[in-house]
């Protein structure tokens, strides 16, 4: 089993989007994929329609040292074939409050998944996008953190703010897992969208993915029709855009390579 994290120090840089989409591509090529909704917003959870105020089988009860029957019994169906999720609750708001001064919480959710391995190939957790126990609790689970960042000027002050975070558990447990940037929600054909992302490759050319996620209404659409942009059966550019991501990071290429070179891919 697998376990990506999908984390960023600000919200609205399409944190649950690409959990969603890289879930429901893995699922769709067979994959036994479970998603985790860690956010107290409940994104994630809403985005399948389902309630975020259920306080009972959520991701907030793997904090209680539950049985992988426990676990198990709190999945649930997205509809979609080897795709289910662990909906999140408002109850993740006061985990803070309740257990962050608890010994060990910061593995929860490291536990709660081991005991569940064999059941799932991938497990995708969507992060909230605050450092806290349980932003510390998906660094600690994850095997690849994934930072998607809009390329726009305001986040990539919360992308610095996130990488610094990761230097910083990498200084203090010697090490930290392996991140790549994603730049999502491109816009090519302004500016700012073209300087944040040559920034972007300045600053962060050994962790910054070499491509990027445009900007795609048929992304809003499959949210508004609460399923994963893999169920859509229009040509979309955003899926393209995840879809390569995937296969760069099977095939070891994933990061940026300079401009001027070629292998260098963009989503138009």
């Amino acid at each position: 089993m697998q376990i990506w994290g999908v984390v960023n120090q600000k919200g609205g840089v399409g944190k649950t989007t690409t959990t969603v989409a890289i879930g429901g591509i893995l699922a769709k090529q067979g994959q036994r994929v479970l998603m985790l909704d860690l956010d107290p917003q409940g994104s994630l959870t809403r985005y399948f329609g389902l309630s975020a105020d259920d306080s009972d089988n959520t991701t907030a009860s793997l904090f209680d040292e539950p049985s992988a029957v426990q676990i198990i019994n709190s999945v649930r169906p997205t509809g979609e074939p080897d795709l289910s999720l662990i909906p999140g609750s408002a109850a993740l708001s006061a985990l803070e409050r309740k257990k962050a001064s608890t010994g060990g919480m910061g593995m929860a959710i490291a536990r709660a998944l081991r005991l569940i391995a064999t059941e799932f190939d991938y497990v995708l957790l969507d992060s909230p996008p605050v450092l806290g126990l349980l932003m510390v609790n998906v660094l600690a689970a994850s095997d690849r953190l994934m930072l998607p960042s809009q390329t726009e000027p305001l986040a990539l002050e919360g992308l610095e703010r996130m990488v610094r975070t990761l230097e910083m558990v990498k200084k203090s447990r010697g090490s930290a897992p392996p991140h790549l940037i994603v730049p999502t929600l491109h816009d090519k054909r302004t500016r700012a969208g073209k300087d944040c992302l040559n920034e972007l490759r300045r600053r962060y050319p050994d962790s910054l993915w070499r491509g990027a996620v445009p900007v795609d209404t048929l992304l809003r659409e499959a949210s508004r029709q609460q399923i994963s942009p893999a169920q859509i059966n229009e040509s979309s550019r955003g899926l393209d855009a995840y879809e390569q991501l995937l296969r760069d990071i099977a095939a070891g290429t994933e990061c940026v390579e300079t401009p001027d070179k070629p292998g260098a891919w963009m989503a138009v």
